[in-house]
């Protein structure tokens, strides 16, 4: 499965570079679109729980604006 996560607050490759370690951390593969602040996450269905990608992001300070499934 894959979802695009729409980010605010990514400005930099330093920010982006976070998002990726965290979801990295808990076994997501993730790519980012940093001039759209986008991040296109893949793996297990139940590591793509909406909350949990949500919450993810969040703790590192960023905004989640919307979250579908692609």
């Amino acid at each position: 499965m894959k979802k695009q996560i729409k980010i605010e607050g990514m400005h930099c490759s330093h920010c982006s570079g976070r998002v990726v370690r965290a979801f990295e951390a808990k076994g997501i593969a993730c790519e980012i679109d940093l001039a759209k602040g986008l991040a296109v996450v893949s793996g297990d269905d139940k590591k793509l729980d909406d909350a949990a990608l949500r919450d993810a992001v969040e703790s590192l300070g960023f905004d989640v604006v919307d979250i579908k499934q692609i």
